[in-house]
């Protein structure tokens, strides 16, 4: 059986608890990093422990770290409420019910400057470790155990096929895609996992596809 030293020794963080304050920390953060786009307000709509502990494990001010683009295992972290009112970043908490998902579990609602809404729901599922179960609706399952791409585009014929030669040109290997869709013709998000860090150049080559809405790298280092 394959153990990760992370489910022996935990991250490195700022306590009190791995699920509770360093997943929701590296929940937030990559949740943000998916938007890429600066935040006017965000909620947080916890879910299971989440909702019955946030105060007292810290999760809350986890989550606002992690928005804000702190790391789970920066001393900053326990200051993040005060770093957000410098920011003017408003944001608030509420429970509320999730179907199909860990116990550890919260819906992130962004409002963006530009206005525009996006939603993440994801999970801490122990030991730091998330998983991204949704990202504004469609579902994704993003455990980040590689470097992995998050594509918004529009629903048409060949721009899988730009993608994957975009990737081919800069030698990437994608290790596992997915594409979903709510409509046909409408919008799809796609995510790719591949076997290589994934650079600015390579976000910037398939941004410039046509009827791609957003693209996002993740890389499993960060």
């Amino acid at each position: 059986m394959d153990i990760s030293v992370f489910e022996v020794v935990g991250p490195l963080m700022i306590g009190p608890s791995s699920s509770h304050t360093a997943g929701a920390a590296k929940l937030a953060r990559v949740a943000s990093v998916i938007v890429d786009y600066p935040i006017k307000q965000v909620s947080f709509g916890l879910h299971g422990s989440f909702a019955k502990t946030y105060r007292g494990h810290g999760t809350d001010m986890a989550l606002v770290a992690g928005v804000l683009g702190i790391k789970e295992d920066d001393e900053r972290l326990k200051d993040a409420f005060y770093i957000a009112r410098e920011r003017n970043l408003i944001y608030d908490f509420y429970e509320t019910e999730l179907e199909n998902v860990h116990q550890n579990s919260v819906k992130i609602t962004f409002t963006l400057m530009n206005d525009r809404v996006r939603e993440i729901v994801g999970s801490s599922i122990g030991g730091g470790q998330i998983l991204i179960r949704k990202v504004d609706g469609f579902d994704t399952d993003i455990r980040l155990n590689t470097s992995t791409l998050v594509i918004c585009q529009e629903d048409r014929v060949g721009i899988i096929n730009e993608i994957s030669k975009v990737l081919t040109d800069y030698g990437i290997n994608i290790g596992l895609m997915t594409v979903k869709r709510k409509e046909k013709g409408t919008q799809a998000c796609c995510i790719i996992e591949t076997d290589t860090i994934l650079s600015s150049y390579v976000v910037d080559s398939l941004r410039k596809i046509e009827h791609i809405i957003s693209v996002q790298a993740i890389n499993a280092v960060e």
